[in-house]
């Protein structure tokens, strides 16, 4: 296995690790007004003055629903485009596939960081399309999404250069 093919491996399984820890953590969109209140695309939970916090899983948007189904997909793509780059130490011929594969999960995830920001004016947040409240900030879980998203760029432009040895047969 080349260095490229290496370095590109250990970049995207970071970032199926990022995009995965951004799912799991509610703090997608975080504010302090009338208590903490943390949304994320699988949970959301709630600080009422020091008392006890509650979580629950929220009714997406469908903008935030199609950003989740996004991310899920693309994590699933990234973890194939890591096993295939692993094969492909025995059967070199795998890589191309690894290559395009990388690049779904590459455009699922621009799509998703494009499509959630739409979401904003559900009545928790109370913004416009691609218009955050002032009292509103993006959290942890959206930065970890947004590295995980940069770091899979990275890491295709790095597969990108891996040489790839064709075997062409010609059957007479």
């Amino acid at each position: 296995m080349d260095k490229l093919t290496l370095s590109s491996s250990i970049l995207f399984l970071i970032a199926d690790i990022f995009a995965i820890a951004s799912l799991v953590m509610p703090d997608w969109i975080v504010t302090d007004v009338g208590g903490d209140t943390k949304l994320g695309l699988m949970r959301e939970c709630i600080t009422i003055y020091n008392r006890p916090q509650i979580c629950i899983s929220p009714t997406l948007p469908t903008e935030w629903a199609i950003t989740l189904l996004c991310i899920l997909v693309g994590c699933i793509a990234i973890t194939t485009t890591v096993v295939l780059l692993i094969v492909s130490y025995w059967e070199r011929s795998v890589i191309c596939h690894a290559r395009w594969i990388g690049f779904f999960a590459m455009v699922l995830f621009c799509f998703a960081a494009v499509v959630f920001p739409i979401g904003f004016h559900i009545p928790q947040i109370g913004g416009e399309p691609y218009q955050l409240p002032t009292d509103h900030q993006v959290g942890v879980s959206y930065i970890f999404f947004v590295l995980a998203l940069w770091i899979t760029v990275i890491s295709e432009l790095f597969i990108g250069k891996t040489p790839v040895l064709l075997k062409l047969s010609f059957d007479k």
